[in-house]
């Protein structure tokens, strides 16, 4: 039985105030990002888009029982419903451990990320004092929890470069009444930023055509003649 919205664990304080601890540690960073097309996928029921002066145009979707919901609506199963390279910023908000497939919704995110254009992911460690908390809240679910250094291999093979990995957050969820945005070993949340690295361009090689030069039939003296012909 599908547990109401209200009883969420993504509504839980404990996972609310993480949610707040990942999006302030990078701030920072995806304040960089310009563009024009920002996307956003989370798991949270308010998941809001953070503001940024350089990105203007967010798109929001939401994991929601097996759709994505939120500006359209779309199977979670299929791919997402955007041309390549349409966004300078991807933000995935714990939305790769909220649908049956992490892999798929991860390289449709690599897909429609602009070259140049900004990865960002956050989630719940699976290796942290969160992970059997999380587990015991979704025991019904199929959620799987992502391995950080697993998903920087996948991203770097796919062609992006990873700039950051940290965790976040307090070491177990019974301590997230305190706000905290710096790195902790024993976080229970991660961050990871990467980039997509831009097309390389092809230098055209250039044919070199002889062009005629034309000699004056008067020579400065000392030239020889044979040197201008």
């Amino acid at each position: 039985m599908r547990r109401p919205r209200d009883h969420d664990i993504y509504a839980s304080k404990p996972l609310r105030r993480l949610l707040d601890d990942q999006m302030r540690a990078m701030t920072p960073d995806l304040q960089r990002c310009s563009g024009t097309h920002a996307l956003l996928v989370g798991a949270s029921l308010d998941d809001s888009a953070p503001g940024l002066p350089m990105l203007g145009c967010w798109t929001r979707l939401r994991v929601d029982d097996g759709q994505y919901r939120g500006d359209l609506r779309a199977a979670i199963g299929e791919p997402l419903p955007f041309v390549d390279d349409a966004f300078d910023l991807v933000l995935l908000r714990h939305a790769l451990q909220a649908v049956p497939t992490a892999s798929l919704l991860l390289a449709e995110a690599i897909r429609v990320l602009a070259p140049g254009g900004m990865l960002a992911v956050a989630g719940v460690h699976p290796l942290s004092g969160w992970a059997p908390w999380f587990y015991w809240h979704l025991r019904q679910s199929p959620q799987v929890l992502q391995m950080p250094l697993l998903l920087g291999n996948t991203l770097q093979r796919a062609g992006l470069e990873v700039e950051r990995t940290r965790r976040i957050g307090h070491a177990w969820p019974s301590a997230a009444d305190a706000p905290t945005d710096h790195a902790n070993p024993l976080g229970g949340g991660y961050v990871l930023l990467a980039r997509k690295r831009r097309h390389m361009a092809t230098p055209l090689r250039i044919k070199p055509v002889p062009m005629p030069v034309a000699v004056s039939g008067r020579l400065t003296p000392g030239t020889r003649r044979s040197s201008a012909s």
